[in-house]
This record gives structure tokens, C-alpha cells and sequence, in this order.
């Protein structure tokens, strides 16, 4: 058997595809569907059915493309009720992919059509995946579950990403489908999800890629809650943020996207052109995102006035989805045409297709065109502790902009948490003059807020370089919530 995870790092996503006697079912596609596509035909193999684990909101799936240039049918959850042809799924149907069986087991929780596909290989094949393990079951048990956004290494599915149920009632199926389907498999199942860490479909997951059954059992926090009232309190409590995006990108896999192929050419601008514009909408009250995706100390040395920061080194596609949203309409600024070309590959996968344009030239041409540049300033972790010990910056004028669990970890004394995540709700109140020191976990998100805070007219705001890793490594002092509160 062939058995490949294709991991996409800017999404915290993870696709599969299974193969045996030249057939094959690709899982959970993104929205560029070549890699499967490449990855059939080095393996000789026809790719005959796509399955999705459930309407996916924080990506925009490629499954009506990859059926649309390999002639597969697609199975989803009979819930989702699908506008594109499909083979509806419900608990037990089978497919066979050569050696292979793929048996749907109906997980509700995460969203009311959530489903995991579990897996069984025949022992007339050679039981190997593309990663050397074997998949072979003994007496024909399964080998491993596809577990979607059902169960993470760690973690288990956020239960507020339907219009048609609360997160309680979520929760509570949630509850049923891990105790009563998931956890009724051996141990030594493989689980293969459908995110990693930082995906915000979850909030607690570990770094693995895959994991058992029987870790998950003893190690996965969701699992150790006994009861299914408690579980549903702790599901609903705390959650992060949900984008605004992720509602509108369920209802595009829901009738399912069109192809990359028909999105129009990207235009360039001048210098003086993005001027004008980001000035003509400015008197209108109109905001033009000008999106800057070079690195963050790039930005930091110069950049258009008002942008925004967003580097490609990072997650970018997910932060440019929950803060500037779908209907955007961005203009991008890069070094070079490459990092044009994979910002908006990027953008398409989270829905964000209806571009303004580039600046042809990048900040070089605004340069040339004797236009202004803005600058952010940064310092390092260490000159940060020493201005907090002077007196020079005190502890309320330090922003932390990573996430409650984060913070919860370890953080520097006296700095409350204002998440990233939040930021396109409404930003933090900060008088104009006051000077603000910015930190995330590496200076990555720190940048992103730093950006906004300058759009929105805070002159005097400080990216911490390195942010809370480089403050940790240099042996400065911090503390945790359960020291902070005795």
C-alpha cells in the first residue's frame, strides 16, 4: 500500500493519499490539486475517489477541481448537504481502494457532518506506506483513522463552527463520537488528522504529525474528562477567536470552488498609482489594504505608509484570512515576483481571490518614485528588560499579542494578554502618544500587530525582535499564571 501525508506548514493542514493496485483516494485536498495529481502518476496510480472529512472553514478545499481532472467521485458526510455531486456517507459505508478498505465512521462534534474514515489493508499487498510503516491489521483490524478535525494529536475539534447547532450541542456530540466510535478502535491504530499545530480549528495541539490511538487515550487532555457535562464546559470555554472567514469558506466547499485556472491576471501598479489609490479611498473612508508579505525585518527598514505586515515565512494564508478577511481586495507588495505569485497562491487557498493588484516594482519603485517610507522600530528582548527596570517602559506599556494558553505558559510580569486573533474585532485602546513595546513568540504576529497599530495612527509602537522565545533564551525573568495569581 502507498500511504503519503502532504503537509501544507502556511495552513497547519494535512491531505492524504492512499493507494494499492493502482488505484487511489486522496483526502482532504487543498485547493492546488497538482501535488496529487504529480504524486499518482510517479506511483502509477488513477485516483478514483477524493473523501472529505467534514466542510472545512479554514481553507478552501480543491476536491471539485481534483473530481473535475481525474473523473473521481467525492464522498462527504450526509449532513453536509452538498451542492456538488457526491456520494453521500453515513456509518459503515465502505469503499475499497485495491487491497485497501476505507470504512466511514460518522463523527459529529466538530460540525454536524464531521466524519473519520478508518482504514484496513488486506494482506494480499505488501503493507507498507510511503514512510516504510506498516498498515496491516491482524485479522483484518484496522491499521488507522483518518481522524479529520475530529480528534488532533492533543487535542480535539473547536465545537463552534456551525450555524445550526450551539457550541454546547456540538460538544455534546462531540463528547459521544470520541467515547463511543474513536476510542472504541485498538491502540494500536494510527491517527492521522487533518491540522497540526496552530491551526485554529483546535488550541492545545502537540507538534506530531500522527500518533495512536492508544497515545491519544492516555496523553490527549479532551480525553481524560470523564464526564460528558465537564467536557462540554471546558469545549466552551476559553475558545480562541474565530475568524470571520471561516463561516464563508464552509459555504464555498460546501457548493465547491473553482479552479485556480480561472482567476483572472494579477495587475501591477505604480508607485503613484497605489498612491492614489490608498489617497482616493482614504477621502472616501474607504480602507485599501496595502499588504506587505516581505519579512519582518524588511518591513521594519521600510515600507509603504499604512500597510500591512504579513510575511510568507510564517502562517501566512490564515492571518491574512482573519485579519483582512475574503472580501478584501488587497494590494501586495514583495521583493519579487516569485513572492507575488506565491502570496496570491496563498490567498486562493482561504478564499481571498479578487485582488486590486501589486506594486510592480515593490518598495524599490517607491522609493524611486521619491514617495515616503515608514519605518518600525525594534529592539531587542534584552534592551526591553532593561528599560522595564529603569523605568524607561513599564509593564502596562508592553502589548503580548500571543494567545491565552501561551501566555498562560510563562510571560513577563505584570503584561496582561491581547491576543492577535482579536485584533480584527476591535484593537486595543492606546492613547496616540504612549510609547508600546510589542511581543509575540518570535516576533512574527508581534510584527502583524505592530502594523495595524500604525495604520490605525500609533506612531510610537516598538516590535520586540525575537519576542518571548528570544526573551526566554536569554534567562530573563518571567512567570506563570498559577505564580502570578499566589
Amino acid at each position: 500500500m502507498y500511504f503519503e501525508q502532504f503537509y501544507l506548514t502556511c495552513l497547519a493542514h494535512a491531505s492524504y493519499m492512499i493507494g494499492s493496485e493502482g488505484e487511489a483516494a486522496v483526502v482532504d485536498p487543498q485547493r492546488d490539486v497538482d501535488i496529487y495529481l504529480k504524486a499518482a502518476d510517479e506511483q502509477n496510480l488513477k485516483i478514483r475517489h477524493i473523501f472529505e472529512t467534514h466542510l472545512h472553514a479554514d481553507f478552501v478545499s480543491g476536491h471539485k477541481e481534483l473530481a473535475a481532472r481525474t473523473g473521481a467521485k467525492i464522498y462527504i458526510g450526509a449532513q453536509a448537504n452538498a451542492g456538488f455531486p457526491h456520494v453521500a456517507l453515513s456509518d459503515g459505508f465502505e469503499v475499497k481502494v485495491g487491497a485497501v478498505r476505507i470504512r466511514a465512521l460518522e463523527t459529529p462534534g466538530h460540525t454536524p457532518e464531521s466524519i473519520c474514515l478508518v482504514m484496513t489493508e488486506g494482506k494480499s499487498s505488501e503493507g507498507k506506506s510511503a514512510e516504510g510503516k506498516s498498515c496491516e491489521g491482524e485479522s483484518g483490524e484496522p491499521c488507522a483513522v483518518l481522524t479529520g478535525d475530529t480528534l488532533f494529536i492533543g487535542d480535539v475539534g473547536r465545537p463552534d463552527l456551525a450555524r445550526t447547532h450551539t457550541p454546547a450541542e456540538l460538544a455534546g456530540l462531540l463528547y459521544d463520537s470520541l467515547h463511543g466510535k474513536l476510542m472504541a478502535l485498538p491502540d494500536a491504530v494510527m491517527v492521522y488528522p487533518a491540522h497540526g499545530a496552530g491551526s485554529l480549528c483546535g488550541r492545545a495541539m502537540r507538534a506530531e504529525r500522527s500518533s495512536t490511538i492508544g497515545t491519544e487515550r492516555l496523553t490527549n487532555y479532551a480525553l481524560q474528562i470523564k464526564s460528558r457535562e465537564e467536557f462540554i464546559a471546558q469545549l466552551t470555554t476559553n475558545l480562541p477567536s474565530r475568524p470571520e472567514y471561516f463561516l464563508e469558506d464552509a459555504e464555498i466547499n460546501r457548493s465547491g470552488a473553482g479552479t485556480l485556472t480561472e482567476l483572472p491576471p494579477l495587475r501591477g501598479f505604480s508607485a503613484n498609482e497605489v498612491q492614489a489609490l490608498v489617497q482616493q479611498n482614504a477621502n472616501a473612508n474607504v480602507v485599501v489594504n496595502v499588504l506587505d508579505v516581505r519579512s519582518g525585518d524588511a518591513f521594519a527598514a521600510g515600507h509603504v505608509p499604512g500597510s500591512i505586515s504579513i510575511a510568507l515565512s510564517g502562517q501566512f494564508a490564515s492571518w491574512a484570512g482573519g485579519i483582512l478577511g475574503i472580501h478584501s481586495k488587497p494590494i501586495l507588495v514583495g521583493d519579487t515576483d516569485a513572492e507575488i505569485e506565491e502570496a496570491r497562491l496563498r490567498l486562493a487557498r482561504v478564499g481571498i481571490e479578487d485582488l486590486l493588484g501589486y506594486l510592480a516594482g515593490g518598495v524599490a519603485a517607491w522609493q524611486k518614485a521619491g514617495l515616503p517610507l515608514a519605518k518600525t522600530r525594534q529592539i531587542s528582548p534584552r534592551e526591553l528588560h532593561q528599560k522595564l527596570r529603569e523605568g524607561g517602559v513599564h509593564a502596562a506599556d508592553v502589548l503580548d499579542v500571543r494567545r491565552e494558553g501561551e501566555w498562560q505558559a510563562g510571560h513577563i510580569a505584570g503584561v496582561e494578554c491581547r491576543a492577535l486573533d482579536t485584533f480584527s474585532q476591535a484593537l486595543p485602546a492606546i492613547d496616540a502618544g504612549r510609547v508600546v513595546a510589542v511581543h509575540c513568540k518570535s516576533g512574527y504576529r508581534s510584527m502583524i500587530a505592530c502594523s495595524l497599530l500604525e495604520r490605525a495612527g500609533h506612531p510610537n509602537v516598538i516590535n520586540v525582535a525575537g519576542g518571548f522565545d528570544a526573551w526566554h533564551d536569554a534567562g530573563l525573568p518571567e512567570v506563570a499564571e498559577q505564580l502570578a495569581k499566589a
